[in-house]
This record gives C-alpha cells, sequence and structure tokens, in this order.
C-alpha cells in the first residue's frame, strides 16, 4: 500500500493523528521534523536559527525523496513542505495526501509556549500563524483530502481518514 501523507500548519494535529493511524493500520509512523534533528544532532529551532529555513527546506526535500522510496508508512510532514510543488508532486505521486486544518485561535491553543516553533518565535504569534495560512492555503488545498480538526479529537481524525481510505 502507498504512503499516507499529513500535511498542514504546525498544531492541526499531524504527529499525534500520526501516531493514532499508524497503531490502528499496523503501520510504520514517521515524523519528518523529528528525523531531521535525529540526524543532524539539532533541534528544527537550531537548525533554522544557525542555517536558515532554505537550508532546512533542502533536508526536508532529501528525507522526503528517501521516505517515498518506500511503503506503507504514515508520515507526518512539516508544515511547509507541500509549498515546493516538487515535493507535493512526490506526496501525491506517491501515496495519499490528506491535509489537517485548524483556526488560527486554534493553532494558537496548541502551539503556544512551545518554543521549539521557529516561526512562531516572534512577538504576536497569532498574527503569524494568519500570515502562513494565507500564504500556504493554496498550498494545503491541492491536498487530496482536508479535514478540519478544530472540534475533533486525534482520534476521531484518525478514524476520519481510515474512513475515507476504506471507501476510496
Amino acid at each position: 500500500m502507498k504512503n499516507i501523507y499529513l500535511v498542514g500548519f504546525m498544531g492541526t494535529g499531524k504527529t499525534i493523528v500520526g501516531q493514532i493511524l499508524a497503531k490502528e493500520l499496523g503501520k510504520e509512523f514517521v515524523e519528518m521534523d523529528a528525523c531531521i534533528e535525529e540526524r543532524n544532532s539539532l533541534k528544527i529551532v537550531d537548525i533554522f536559527a544557525q542555517k536558515g529555513e532554505a537550508y532546512f527546506r533542502g533536508l526536508e526535500k532529501i528525507l522526503l525523496g528517501e521516505l517515498s522510496q518506500k511503503e506503507d508508512l504514515v508520515i507526518s510532514c512539516g508544515g511547509g513542505l507541500v509549498c515546493d510543488s516538487d515535493n507535493l508532486k512526490q506526496l501525491k505521486e506517491t501515496g495519499a495526501v490528506f491535509a489537517l486544518k485548524a483556526s488560527v485561535s486554534t493553532i494558537y491553543q496548541r502551539t503556544k509556549g512551545h518554543t521549539h516553533r521557529p516561526i512562531l518565535n516572534v512577538d504576536n504569534p497569532p498574527e503569524k500563524i494568519e500570515q502562513l495560512l494565507k500564504k500556504r492555503a493554496c498550498c494545503y488545498a491541492q491536498a487530496q483530502y482536508s479535514i478540519d480538526t478544530d472540534d475533533l479529537s486525534p482520534e476521531e481524525v484518525a478514524n476520519k481518514i481510515i474512513d475515507i481510505l476504506s471507501h476510496g
């Protein structure tokens, strides 16, 4: 079976939903940011600070190239991964792409106080979230499926994905 890719903004539930989904489906779960941190012996926030976002996006592209050669994975992708058209094409060719969405207020509530989110280490995080969501909306809209996670538990989101997969 092809891979299942979870895309979307930080705080939409990609990691927790991915873990639940992998367990329910008996598949391996991969969290791309965690893989990048492990490979580089640096936290994402430190990669951004020391080497910049472009360098990080290059690491994402390399890792996606490797993961997309495998099958039966549930993969939580970084929030900006789908904004690269080559990455998006690779996702669609090698799996089912689910965009997880949430409102600005939900994302802020889920991510506030998390200093490991380099993009939100700004004076007004809700404003930054709104700006980035607008900027990335067209990218997330290209996923094959979209699920609003605002009023759903991670288990409910995972069950929706399983229903979609089982009904084509």
